[in-house]
């Protein structure tokens, strides 16, 4: 027996990796609903060899559906989250928007599971961001042995964390450095993007953080600990898929950087690759359609007491927002709804 499945935003990026994956890990699925905004009723999607024709979000009714991979923006997600949870449909929501509310578990499921047991205070789920989702995978395990007192990262995260529109700015522009006439004016990103890098991501805030640092610093602590102390700054580089984060770490205890690599390497959801040599390393190229969270350059900081450093690079699309919410809703179906 599977579960009834219902996919918000199915046109979109993220909502079309969504039901990739589903097939992909054979998540136990009974019956499917794709929903899109009225602009794009009836676009037809892929779900295995299936082709589904998207319904209206708007007149949707969530009664006796399970479970509701939400990947639209906040404003819809604001009007629709609670309708879905009200009818007794268990939300998965991919935004900001319920990132930050105390009784809403944030759940990376190879780091906080247990936390999945809040979801029955508002029937709601939040997704984190996808800087973050990589980066906490990746701290969980130091944390666990030697508890990390301060984080320092800074993201190179590609145009797709910004959406379709992003993608062909970077393409238009790319090739209009090519082409005589076809040159492109920047109007997602603020700046040119490409052959360029960009130290903006969201709104900046009083502080001068954007948001994207605040959101890593917030949520950081409220998945693994409140008390580390987390610095971010992050940079828009011309990447269509595929974060990567240089990470310095600053634990209590001392870990050697051979163990650091033997911990990681035992973690989920981590893939080591880390040779001292010419492309022993991983690349935001190469971690494309990957499920892993691939850790390279571990090499010990002698510039504190104890401080590592890591280079961290995962498929934004997926673990930082498809793969996560698929696996929140396998952790959900294997913990609490148990039909599969």
């Amino acid at each position: 027996m599977g579960y009834k499945i219902v996919v918000v935003g199915a046109t979109g990026n993220v909502g079309r990796e969504m039901l990739n994956i589903l097939d992909e890990r054979q998540f136990p699925v009974d019956e499917i609903a794709v929903l899109a905004s009225r602009k794009s009723l009836g676009t037809e999607v892929s779900f295995g060899d299936k082709t589904l024709k998207t319904k209206d979000l708007a007149t949707f009714d969530f009664a006796g559906w399970d479970m509701a991979l939400f990947a639209v923006g906040s404003e819809a997600t604001k009007e629709f989250a609670p309708k879905a949870a009200k009818a007794g449909c268990v939300v998965i929501d991919n935004s900001s928007l319920y990132r930050y509310d105390p009784e809403i578990p944030l759940i990376v499921p190879e780091v906080n599971p247990d936390a999945i047991m809040m979801y029955s205070n508002k029937n709601i789920i939040a997704n984190p961001n996808c800087s973050t989702a990589q980066m906490v995978v990746a701290l969980k395990p130091i944390h666990d042995r030697a508890k990390i007192k301060r984080v320092v990262v800074s993201t190179y995260q590609s145009v797709s964390g910004s959406g379709k529109d992003a993608i062909d700015e970077l393409w238009d522009q790319t090739k209009g450095m090519y082409v005589p006439g076809q040159e492109k004016p920047a109007k997602v990103y603020p700046k040119q993007i490409a052959f360029n890098v960009i130290p903006h991501i969201d709104v900046f805030l009083d502080s001068g953080d954007t948001k994207e640092e605040w959101k890593m610093i917030v949520e950081t602590k409220k998945i693994i600990d409140p008390s580390i102390k987390v610095t971010a700054t992050c940079v828009r580089v011309p990447v269509f898929v595929g974060h990567s984060e240089s990470i310095n770490i600053e634990t209590e205890e001392f870990l050697d950087e051979d163990e650091a690599r033997d911990i990681l390497r035992e973690s989920p959801g981590i893939l080591v690759i880390d040779k001292r040599e010419d492309g022993g390393y991983v690349t935001p190229v190469e971690c494309v359609g990957d499920y892993a969270t691939f850790i390279s350059r571990i090499r010990q900081d002698v510039t504190v007491e104890n401080g590592l450093n890591m280079w961290c690079v995962s498929d934004n699309l997926r673990k930082g927002a498809a793969l996560n919410a698929v696996q929140i809703a396998e952790l959900l179906g294997r913990r609490v709804l148990k039909k599969g």
